[in-house]
C-alpha cells in the first residue's frame, strides 16, 4: 500500500518506576498531581522591572533587570493586622494579589474586597459582593461590582447595591452572556473605562422554543424549561442598555432593525463617550462594526463592514490604543488569516499590523505607552505559537520573541523592556524565562518543572502529517502501547473531534494528549488523534471547508487517518475503534454508519452526539451549515438518522440527561430509531448530568470507555487477519 503520512518526529519518554495509570489517577489528577509544576499568580508589577509569584504562601518579587535581587515577603501577617484593624475576618492563606501601581494593590477576603498599600499596610474596604451573586464582573480600578441575582442586575458599592435593570417578565434577561457564547461573547455587562457607566445585554427569548429539562428528585417527578433556539426557527432579541452610575439612569443603544441580529464583541472608547459594537447579521455573512453614542445611544455611524460568501464571525472586540481615544486594533479574517488592522473612528484603516499565512492565537496587549503591542501567532502547519511584538504605528516588521518550537506564552511588562515567557514543549513540560525584548537571543531561565510523570508508564507519542483529500497536510497524534513491541498486532483508538474552534494535536506537552489515552496505551491499545479539515488554527480555507456540508470534509479526513493506521505493520486493521463526544459524537456516529466509512471501525462510542444538525442551536448550525430552509440538501445529508441502516458495529451512544447544549432528544431519538429499525446499539445515560460528565463521576465515564474498548477490540487478541 502506497504511503499516505509523513513521520515528522517521535518522542519517547523515558520511563523510571514504570508506575502504571490507573483510570482514576489519569482523570483526577491531571491537574493536580501529575499536572507541570507552575509559578502561581505570576504578575508584573507595574511601571518597572519587578515582577512577583506566590510560593510556600509568601510572596517572592524579583526583578527582570538584577537577576540577583529577590526578596521574599511574608504579607499575610501583615494583611491580617489591617483587617482585624477594620473588625475584619483573618485571611487563611495568601490572597489573590492584584496590583493597580507600584504601590498599592487589591485582594478580597470572601465576598469583601480591599485595598493595601505595601510600604505602610494601609487597609480599606471597598466593595462587599452579597453571597448570591452570579456573574460578577469587577471594574478593575474603581473596584465596583456588577452581578445578577435572580432576576436582576445590580452593581456592588462599597456596603451597598444598586438595581440597575429588573426582568418584567418570563423570558427576559439582564445582565448575563447571550447568543449562546458564540462570537467570543463570555458575559453580559461591560463596565466603561472610568467605571462611571455600565453597559449591560438585554436579552428577550420570550419568543424562543422551550425545552424540558427532567428533574429526577421531585415526587413525581418535575421538569424545568430552557429556552433553545433550534435552526431555522425563532431566535431571541438582545439590546445593549447603558447605565449611569452619577444619574441612575439607562438609554439603549439604536441597533435598529432587525431584532434577528447578533451584537457582538462590545468595547468602549477610553474617553467612556461611545461604544463600539460588531453588528452581525442572522445569514451571519456581513458584520458592520458600528460606533454609539454612549450618552443618547443614538447611531453615529458605521466604520467598516465585512462580508464572505461563507461566514464571518467576530471573536474579539476592539483594543484601544493607551494614550489614544480614537486608534484600535481590530482582528479579523479577511485575508485568509486572523490578523491585526490598526483604525481610527474615521472609519481607516491605517495599517496592518500582522501578516502571514498563519493566524494571530492571541493579542496580548500593549505597552502602557501604547507605542508597542505584543501578540502570539501559530506557525504556518498550526503546531507551534510563538510571540511577536511590533511598534504600533511605524510600520517596522514584526520581530519573534523566541526560537524554540513548541507553545510559548508571553506576559509583557507594562513598560514593554521585558517578557516574562511561558513555554512548554513535548520535552519541555514547563519553563519560564525572562526575556529583554529588544536582546531576546539574552533569554534567561527563571523556572523548570520537574517532569510530573517521570516514574508513571507511558506510550511513545508521535506526531504525523497525513495529506488531506483536500490537498493539505493534517497534523496527527499517535501514542502506541507501552512496551512497544513493532513484531506484534495491537489494535487502535481513534479519538475525534474534528469541529470548529478545537485543536487536539500541538507541539506542547504530551502533543496535546490526554493521560486517559496514555491509561488506554498501557493496556496495549494505540490511541490516534487527527485534526481535520474544519479545526481551528489553520486559516480560514482550512476551518470553512465544511460549510453548508457538516461532515462530508471531516469524515474524508478521519478515513485518510484510519487508511494510514491500517497500512502500519503493527496496527491489526480490523480492530479499529473510534470516540467522540459533542461534535467528536457527531463524528463517531457518522464514522460507524456513512456508507464511505462502513467497515472501517468495529466499535465506537458516541457521548453527546449532534445527530440531526435541525435539532441543534441557531448562532452554531447556522454559520456552518446555513437554515435548513436555505441548505435542506446539506442538512439532509448530515443526519445521521438517514445512516442507520448501516450501522454493522457495536455502537454504544452516552448522553447526560440534563444537556441543554446537544439536547437529550438527539440520542433518544436515534435509539428509538435504531430500535424500530432492529439495530442493536449499546446505550448509556448520566442523570442529570449537563454536556460533559464532570466531577468524580467523570472517572465513572472512563471506566465505563475503556471497558468497552477491552471488550472489543481486546477481545478476540491474538487472532490475526
Amino acid at each position: 500500500m502506497k504511503k499516505i503520512a509523513l513521520l515528522l518526529f517521535f518522542l519517547p519518554i523515558l520511563l523510571h518506576a514504570q508506575q502504571p495509570l490507573t483510570m482514576a489517577d489519569a482523570i483526577l489528577k491531571g491537574r493536580s498531581a501529575f499536572a507541570p509544576a507552575n509559578l502561581r499568580q505570576l504578575q508584573w508589577i507595574p511601571g518597572g522591572s519587578q515582577f512577583t509569584h506566590v510560593a510556600g504562601g509568601k510572596l517572592v518579587r524579583l526583578d527582570a533587570a538584577k537577576p540577583a535581587v529577590s526578596d521574599t515577603l511574608d504579607w499575610l501577617p501583615r494583611l491580617n493586622e489591617g483587617l482585624a484593624a477594620q473588625g475584619k475576618t483573618a485571611l487563611t492563606a495568601l490572597p489573590a494579589l492584584n496590583w493597580f501601581d507600584a504601590n498599592n494593590l487589591w485582594f478580597q477576603n470572601g465576598a469583601d474586597i480591599f485595598t493595601w498599600m505595601p510600604k505602610d499596610g494601609a487597609t480599606a474596604f471597598k466593595t462587599r459582593i452579597p453571597a448570591d451573586a452570579e456573574n460578577t464582573d469587577i471594574h478593575p480600578k474603581t473596584l465596583d461590582a456588577a452581578y445578577t441575582s435572580g432576576k436582576e442586575l445590580r452593581i456592588a458599592r462599597g456596603e451597598n447595591t444598586v438595581l440597575v435593570a429588573q426582568s418584567e417578565g418570563e423570558g427576559i434577561v439582564y445582565g448575563k452572556s447571550v447568543h449562546r457564547d458564540e462570537f467570543g461573547i463570555h458575559k453580559g455587562t461591560f463596565w466603561s473605562p472610568s467605571g462611571k457607566k455600565l453597559a449591560f445585554y438585554r436579552m428577550d427569548e420570550s419568543m424562543v422554543t422551550q425545552y424540558p429539562i427532567y428533574v429526577l428528585d421531585s415526587m413525581p417527578a418535575q421538569q424545568r424549561e430552557v429556552r433553545y433556539p433550534f435552526a431555522g426557527a425563532k431566535s431571541h432579541h438582545v439590546t445593549v442598555g447603558v447605565y449611569d452610575l452619577a444619574g441612575g439612569k439607562t438609554i439603549y443603544l439604536q441597533t435598529g432593525e432587525p431584532a434577528e441580529q447578533y451584537l457582538t464583541n462590545v468595547s468602549w472608547s477610553p474617553d467612556d463617550k461611545f461604544i463600539l459594537v460588531a453588528v452581525v447579521n442572522r445569514g451571519q455573512n456581513h458584520l458592520w462594526l458600528n460606533q454609539y453614542d454612549a450618552a443618547t445611544g443614538a447611531f453615529v455611524k458605521t466604520l467598516f463592514e465585512e462580508t464572505s460568501d461563507r461566514w464571518v464571525e467576530p471573536e474579539h472586540p476592539t483594543e484601544f490604543v493607551p494614550g489614544s481615544n480614537t486608534d484600535f486594533v481590530w482582528q479579523s479574517e479577511r485575508d485568509g488569516f486572523n490578523h491585526l488592522y490598526l483604525y481610527n473612528l474615521s472609519g481607516k484603516m491605517l495599517r496592518q499590523i500582522s501578516f502571514g499565512n498563519a493566524p494571530v492565537t492571541n493579542f496580548i496587549g500593549f505597552t502602557e505607552n501604547g507605542k508597542r503591542c505584543f501578540f502570539q501567532m501559530a506557525d504556518d502547519n498550526g503546531l507551534n505559537r510563538y510571540c511577536y511584538t511590533a511598534e504600533v504605528y511605524p510600520d517596522n516588521g514584526i520581530f519573534r520573541l523566541q526560537t524554540d518550537a513548541g507553545i510559548h506564552n508571553a506576559l509583557p511588562s507594562s513598560n514593554g523592556e521585558w517578557v516574562l515567557d511561558l513555554y512548554s514543549s513535548p520535552s519541555v513540560a514547563r519553563e519560564i524565562s525572562v526575556i529583554p525584548v529588544k536582546k531576546p537571543e539574552k533569554r534567561r531561565v527563571i523556572f523548570t518543572a520537574p517532569n510530573p510523570l517521570k516514574d508513571v508508564q507511558l506510550g511513545e507519542t508521535r506526531l504525523v502529517a497525513l495529506n488531506s483529500p483536500g490537498g493539505v497536510p493534517l497534523n496527527a497524534r499517535l501514542i502506541l502501547p507501552t512496551n512497544f513491541d513493532p513484531n506484534k498486532k495491537y489494535p487502535a483508538l481513534v479519538y475525534v473531534y474534528n469541529g470548529p474552534h478545537v485543536q487536539m494535536v500541538t507541539n506542547s506537552w504530551l502533543n496535546g494528549g490526554e493521560l486517559w489515552m496514555h491509561r488506554m496505551a498501557q493496556q496495549g491499545v494505540a490511541v490516534f488523534v487527527l485534526d481535520g479539515r474544519g479545526s481551528d488554527n489553520r486559516g480560514y480555507a482550512f476551518e470553512s471547508a465544511i460549510f453548508r456540508q457538516c461532515g462530508d470534509a471531516e469524515v474524508a479526513d478521519q478515513l485518510t487517518g484510519a487508511r494510514y493506521l491500517k497500512s502500519l505493520p503493527y496496527i491489526d486493521s480490523t480492530r479499529l475503534g473510534v470516540y467522540g463526544w459533542s461534535y467528536g459524537g457527531f463524528m463517531a456516529t457518522s464514522l460507524m454508519t456513512r456508507p464511505e466509512a462502513k467497515g472501517v471501525f468495529r466499535c465506537g462510542i458516541a457521548g453527546g452526539p449532534v445527530i440531526d444538525w435541525r435539532m441543534y442551536e441557531i448562532m452554531y448550525t447556522e454559520r456552518y451549515m446555513d437554515t435548513p430552509q436555505e441548505n435542506p440538501e446539506g442538512y439532509n445529508k448530515a443526519s445521521l438518522f438517514n445512516y442507520i441502516d448501516n450501522l454493522d458495529g457495536r455502537l454504544l451512544m452516552i448522553h447526560g440527561s440534563s444537556d441543554d447544549v446537544v439536547l437529550w432528544q438527539h440520542s433518544l431519538r436515534y435509539i428509538r430509531e435504531c430500535v424500530r429499525k432492529g439495530k442493536p446499539i449499546d446505550y448509556f445515560v448520566y442523570p442529570e448530568h449537563l454536556h460533559n460528565v464532570m466531577g468524580k463521576d467523570r472517572v465513572h465515564l472512563f471506566e465505563k470507555v475503556e471497558q468497552f474498548f477491552m471488550d472489543n477490540l481486546k477481545a478476540d487478541e491474538g487472532v490475526r487477519p
